[in-house]
């Protein structure tokens, strides 16, 4: 598989499934659902210029470090992680860590696919019986990529629907998700990128950045922070790329 990827003979898509196939994540088990790569930085622009290196994210980096403000912080919490947020660790059983939660688990695969059955119900058992407030919920893309750049605790990496599924972006189902505290916005279907017309026209665009020029030459290295050497040890510490 590998050497069919490096020959260009199977997509990035296809890789990347593969590749999650083999490290044993399943559509089947929301505690290891398939993990795709946040690939794109610009969400703002009126036009997506696939061209310019200057619109992807840094695949070299952790999500939680992709903005440099946070790496410090990072690097803190590491060294004195035994204060951090009165964490409790009196056998010092625990090893130290980057970061408390994780780029892949349950309640964020509940979290972007809310729209969609399933998903709705299991989101509503988490909550005992409601949707959670509205503030939480995945309401649209460039707010869940600001709020990654802001805040180095909120480390959610992508899953595949992003790159294939344009239905989990509408609220096909009519569901009441509330409105949010500050603009008073009814949440409904997700905010999309300027840069995008339509879930249809999202999917395409963002498709075709996973399989561009740029993320070709990069993707093998956020593969190594995920599925590779640097998932753990002295190159997991240095790359910053340590969970609980």
């Amino acid at each position: 598989v590998f050497q069919k990827w490096v020959n260009r003979e199977i997509s990035n898509f296809d890789y990347l499934i593969q590749l999650n196939t083999m490290a044993g994540r399943t559509y089947n088990d929301l505690a290891q659902y398939p993990v795709f790569p946040w690939i794109l930085r610009d969400y703002t622009s009126e036009e997506l210029d696939l061209n310019n290196p200057a619109v992807f994210r840094d695949l070299s980096k952790p999500i939680g470090v992709v903005n440099e403000k946070n790496a410090k912080t990072v690097k803190e919490k590491y060294i004195s992680f035994v204060r951090y947020e009165n964490f409790e660790d009196p056998l010092g059983m625990i090893d130290k860590f980057h970061y408390g939660t994780h780029y892949s688990n349950a309640a964020g695969v509940m979290h972007y696919l809310i729209r969609v059955e399933p998903f709705t119900t299991l989101h509503i058992q988490l909550q005992s019986g409601r949707f959670d407030c509205a503030d939480r919920q995945f309401h649209s893309i460039p707010a869940t990529w600001q709020a990654l750049m802001d805040n180095p605790n909120d480390v959610k990496e992508l899953i595949p629907e992003f790159f294939y599924f344009p239905e989990f972006l509408e609220n096909q189902n009519g569901f009441n998700l509330g409105q949010l505290q500050m603009s008073k916005e009814v949440v409904n279907d997700v905010v999309l990128p300027k840069w995008a017309h339509s879930p249809e026209d999202f999917i395409y665009k963002h498709r075709k950045a996973l399989e561009s020029e740029y993320v070709s030459a990069h993707l093998h290295e956020w593969i190594d922070l995920i599925f590779g050497y640097k998932q753990r040890g002295p190159a997991a510490v240095e790359a910053l790329n340590v969970f609980y």
